[in-house]
């Protein structure tokens, strides 16, 4: 069996919700690992800031400063030096706003402006409209990903093609429906 076949396996047997959010971060991260390691490095696992209160989910370091590829003109374009990515398997509850400005939160200057909210289903309206207000003050791009495009990017990488084609296109769409 293929390794995209087992870990969208892994992910369709994630029951959703509190009982399911491990399991969920781990596939995810193991997803994230598979499509993008290398290019980007391997990932810290739950890094917390110096004080402890803050931990993120996961970090993916980026080392492409050139823009010869897309995470270098990630780069370029967003400093987006550690590429955070924040996970929520919720099952009754939406991705709201509340959780953009967490995410948000966790975006300090060394890491850059792009950080990715990974979740089972699209975030609610108020987390689209709270991204845009985040864009607009702070310069910081926090784009959606769901299963959905997890199991697209694991198609993309199966026909030899580059998963984060994807990802830009995200960010193009993003900039397209901004206001």
């Amino acid at each position: 069996m293929s390794i995209s076949r087992q870990l969208r396996r892994r992910l369709d047997a994630c029951p959703p919700g509190v009982e399911g959010w491990a399991e969920f971060e781990d596939v995810c991260v193991n997803m994230l690992r598979y499509l993008f390691v290398p290019p980007l490095t391997e990932p810290r696992i739950q890094p917390r800031t110096f004080s402890g209160i803050d931990r993120r989910d996961a970090v993916f370091p980026n080392r492409n400063m050139q823009p010869t590829n897309n995470w270098g003109r990630l780069y370029c374009e967003l400093e987006a030096r550690m590429i955070l990515f924040e996970f929520k398997n919720y099952d009754k509850q939406d991705v709201g706003k509340y959780e953009i400005n967490q995410t948000r939160s966790y975006l300090t200057r060394p890491m850059g402006r792009l950080a990715f909210v990974c979740s089972s289903e699209p975030p609610n309206k108020a987390a689209r409209i709270k991204r845009n207000s985040i864009y607009n003050q702070d310069d910081i791009v926090i784009l959606f990903l769901t299963v959905r495009h997890l199991e697209e990017m694991l198609s993309i990488k199966e026909r030899r093609e580059d998963p984060s084609e994807l990802i830009m296109d995200l960010l193009e769409g993003f900039y397209l429906e901004h206001e």
